[in-house]
This record gives C-alpha cells, sequence and structure tokens, in this order.
C-alpha cells in the first residue's frame, strides 16, 4: 500500500470523522491551552454573536432524542410522579441566542450571501456531574462567541478537553469532553460516546430559525418543528 493510501486511510478513521461513530478509544485529551476553539475564519462581526446555557430539555430537543416516559399510575388509579433526571445530566451545552439567529440572517442577507448562516452550538461533556455543576456556578448563562476560547476553554485551569467538530448543515457542533489533568480514563465515556454518535447520525439542518421554536423561546411569528433535524 502507498503513502498516499495509508494518509488516506488514517484520515478515514480519525475521531472527527463523521462517518465513523467514535468510542471511548477515540478521545484525545489535551490540555485547555493546547486543544482547539472555536473557528470563525474571516468573518468577524460574527464574534459579536452571542450564545446562551441550554435549559435542561431543550438538548435532548436538538439532538431529536425521544421525550422521556410519561408519570406511571397505580392500578388503584393514583398517579405516581416518577423523578427522572434529565438525559446527559454531565453536559452542558451553549445554543445561539435569538439575537445570534436573527443576526445571522441579517448579516447573510446584508452581504448579499456572502456572510455566514452557520450557527455554533457548544457541548461540554464533563467527567461527572460534580464537576459540571462547580463549572456552571462560575461560567456565564451567556457569552459572546469571540470571548468563548479565552473564558471557557481556556479558562478552564487545570483541566484537559477531547475536542470534536461537525457541520450539520447551518449549525456547526462543537463537542468538549472534559476532566481534571491528570485523571484516568473519562467517567462519563458513555455520555460523551453517545451525544457523538447522535450528532453524526443527525441530518443536516436547513433552517437555524427553526431554533427559535425551542422551550421558553420566543419565536419570530411561526412555529416550526422544535430544532428537528431535515
Amino acid at each position: 500500500m502507498g503513502e498516499k493510501e495509508k494518509k488516506k486511510k488514517q484520515k478515514h478513521h480519525h475521531p472527527n470523522d463523521q462517518t465513523t461513530k467514535p468510542t471511548s478509544s477515540d478521545f484525545s485529551f489535551k490540555p485547555t491551552s493546547d486543544v482547539k476553539g472555536l473557528r470563525f475564519g474571516g468573518q468577524f462581526i460574527v464574534k459579536s454573536f452571542t450564545i446562551r446555557r441550554a435549559r435542561p430539555l431543550e438538548l435532548p430537543n436538538l439532538l431529536s432524542l425521544p421525550p422521556p416516559p410519561p408519570p406511571t399510575t397505580t392500578p388503584n388509579h393514583h398517579t405516581t410522579t416518577t423523578i427522572t433526571k434529565p438525559p446527559f445530566p454531565s453536559t452542558t451545552a451553549f445554543l445561539p441566542t435569538n439575537f445570534t439567529i436573527l443576526a445571522h440572517h441579517a448579516w447573510h442577507t446584508l452581504t448579499l450571501g456572502l456572510g455566514t448562516k452557520k450557527s455554533k452550538v457548544l457541548l461540554f461533556v464533563f467527567e461527572s456531574e460534580k464537576m459540571k455543576a462547580a463549572v456552571d456556578r462560575v461560567w456565564p448563562p451567556e457569552i459572546p462567541l469571540g470571548e468563548v476560547n479565552k473564558k471557557l476553554i481556556r479558562g478552564l485551569s487545570g483541566c484537559e478537553m477531547a475536542r470534536f467538530k461537525f457541520r450539520k448543515g447551518c449549525i456547526t457542533f462543537y463537542v468538549y469532553g472534559v476532566r481534571r489533568v491528570g485523571s484516568l480514563g473519562f467517567s462519563c465515556a458513555d455520555d460523551l460516546k453517545k451525544i457523538l454518535e447522535t450528532v453524526v447520525e443527525l441530518k443536516d439542518f436547513l433552517d437555524h430559525t427553526a431554533m427559535l421554536a425551542m422551550p421558553n423561546q420566543r419565536t419570530i411569528g411561526f412555529a416550526p418543528p422544535v430544532a428537528m433535524a431535515h
């Protein structure tokens, strides 16, 4: 096998390859000072667009996961409330704000189609729910995209990350596994693997304004399906 064929084969099996389902052995952790952050290209104005922390049920909606099971009913017809954790309790997600979604649309129009239409979604999967809770107390609920690399990624001192990037039509997913420096393995590897596999399976989003119909978001006069992948 020639050198070109070997390089092509290695590239095909890269953990960021959207055609393959990553396994726990694919996770490549680096210090936060070395891991790649968000890329903006030449669209400097995009750095001022904001993202906000997702609410518990918004991430499953975005990933097109089935809704949680309904409450169970006992034989004597009394309803028993079942307390269930939301999916991926170790994960913090950041979604485009209304301002960002509408600004993308306006910028694309003003630049006669040259402006980017890609919105960015960030998913941080922590090695434990305890670590997620501690970081959530420090991270702001809303932040400009231009400050993500400095404050959310480089700002996590004493940690290391595994980065994955997926382009899904007009939405680009950035997925980061986060653990403490010196940790062996990744305690929430199942969550990270499930999220990566789910994002890989998503079809391209054709219109990111559909995200405006997510729970507790104000719409702009229409109600498309809740962030369903088209």
